[in-house]
């Protein structure tokens, strides 16, 4: 009966426990996905309010790099009776799948920091979905508010012609609206597309106005479509340009990057799983290496991706390169007190199409990245994101960064330079490895759509990590030590001799 009761308060203890320790994780797992209501509670549709109006706004579209980055810079006015705190930005369904970094600040106030931008969420799964801008003080009837938004949308262009020769030069379209979309009528607008050559042989003509006969108006490497006058809520131009862009159009699909911190070995381990691929023009016959190793000797400008450089924290060292096939030699590693950069040659020149899995790592000194606080707990400060540093621009789908703690390390908090929209999911989780008894703390941070502009943006973290802790792995050593010469000695001490006759 006693054991009974007993076996009772001990189950009861252990649910108590489990339901604590899972509430502890469950905070860290929605630190970031509580935007906007859940499903089972949202409206049916949602139809944005006319309670803004954008005085002036100036759209720019960068095709610079192998993504797209936009810019709208408005000036908006609250035309409502009553004041205002949300500005809705309209994106197709297809846009809102490849979007992400998205920034808003008051352009009149560089102080204020970043505004709360969040999805709208409702059931109706038309062809337009929308993102709720928080202004950080409600606006009130008459007044204006300048804003400047920014954004990247992933895999944006195509190569047209869609495959070529691998000596040709390849060129990559664009489409989207001259009159730059939004729920609200626009009183004044422009457009300004932005390329990294002025060679543009296609471009849609509009008819101009005012002294300009039509639109765009090409200037060196930017055409400007616009100024246009007022257009009503959810007016649309679509338009198209056809630009040169000879260099690789560069898309990680996957990037995994795991951070491992050794309070023992004062040592953090770094490495990173690429599943890269190149989004360009295919081939339009097979790759010809005698053709490709003799124009190599006039080193031309291409599209084909033949090397990649990566600029580490100084101090790092030991680094590696491996891909499916194991280790690649074709690598170099420069290591001063100035920098540190990793440069590899992948096995073989990367055309539109293909695809190249590889992985890197590198060590670096803990005293690098780790300080202890006043208070005994430990703050961490590494990048969120490395990767490659290229002209042409490097596009992130998803990247999944494991930072793996010590074991026994508690209380984790973490906060991260990389915009709020692009964070998916974070959660703390346990990583069992060798001479781990309770396995290690690991924090998991799921970012996607990012690009390479959002490089050597912080992670930091807080944790504590108690005495106890410390003492786990040595104790673990000595006894498992222990054990074995225990073990042995009790073996020695057993007669294992035939008993000989005497």
């Amino acid at each position: 009966m006693k054991t009974s009761a007993v076996f009772s308060a001990v189950l009861s203890l252990l649910s108590l426990a489990s339901t604590g320790s899972a509430h502890g994780h469950h905070h860290h797992h929605h630190k970031h996905s509580d935007s906007g209501t859940s499903s089972a509670s949202a409206p049916a549709t949602f139809t944005p309010l006319q309670v803004f109006k954008n005085v002036n706004l100036v759209h720019i579209v960068s095709l610079e790099k192998n993504y797209v980055k936009e810019s709208i810079n408005v000036v908006i006015e609250n035309i409502d009776k009553e004041a205002q705190s949300d500005y809705i930005l309209p994106f197709t369904n297809e846009q809102l799948s490849r979007l992400g970094g998205v920034v808003v600040r008051d352009r009149k106030n560089a102080e204020s920091g970043p505004f709360v931008v969040e999805p709208v969420e409702f059931e109706s799964s038309g062809p337009n979905q929308y993102v709720r801008i928080r202004l950080p003080t409600p606006l009130a009837p008459g007044a204006q508010q300048t804003l400047g938004i920014t954004y990247y949308l992933l895999s944006a262009s195509k190569p047209l012609p869609a495959s070529i020769k691998q000596e040709e030069q390849q060129f990559l379209s664009y489409s989207f609206s001259a009159y730059c979309p939004s729920v609200y009528t626009t009183s004044k607008q422009k457009t300004e597309v932005k390329f990294a050559s002025t060679n543009i042989p296609d471009y849609t003509k509009l008819p101009g106005s005012g002294d300009v006969k039509e639109f765009p108006q090409k200037q060196g490497s930017k055409l400007v479509y616009g100024p246009f006058d007022e257009k009503p809520a959810g007016a649309l131009e679509p338009v198209q340009v056809r630009f040169e862009f000879n260099k690789p159009v560069i898309h990680v699909s996957r990037l995994e990057r795991d951070i491992e911190v050794s309070h023992w070995g004062g040592n953090v381990a770094f490495e990173e799983r690429y599943d890269l691929e190149h989004r360009g023009a295919n081939l339009s016959s097979l790759f010809n290496r005698v053709k490709w190793q003799q124009s190599q000797y006039y080193n031309p400008v291409t599209h084909a991706l033949k090397e990649m450089k990566f600029p580490l924290r100084v101090g790092s060292a030991d680094p590696y390169y491996t891909d499916v096939i194991g280790n690649v030699s074709t690598s170099h590693f420069r290591s001063n007190k100035r920098e540190a950069l990793l440069e590899i040659k992948p096995r073989y020149p990367l055309f539109g199409g293909w695809k190249y899995p590889f992985t890197i790592g590198w060590n670096s000194d803990a005293a690098n990245f780790l300080r202890k606080t006043a208070t005994g707990g430990f703050v961490l400060n590494v990048p969120f994101l490395e990767g490659p540093k290229q002209p042409e621009g490097v596009e992130y789908e998803q990247v999944v960064v494991r930072l793996i703690l010590p074991e026994g390390a508690e209380n984790v908090k973490w906060t991260t330079g990389i915009p709020k929209s692009s964070i998916s999911e974070a959660g703390v989780q346990i990583h069992k490895t060798y001479l781990d008894t309770i396995g290690r703390t690991a924090l998991v941070i799921k970012g996607r759509n990012l690009v390479d502009d959002f490089r050597d943006r912080d992670l930091t973290v807080t944790y504590d990590y108690p005495m106890s802790a410390v003492l786990r792995k040595p104790l673990v050593v000595f006894s498992s030590s222990m054990a074995v010469f225990v073990s042995l000695w009790l073996l020695s001490l057993i007669n294992l001799k035939f008993a000989t006759k005497k």
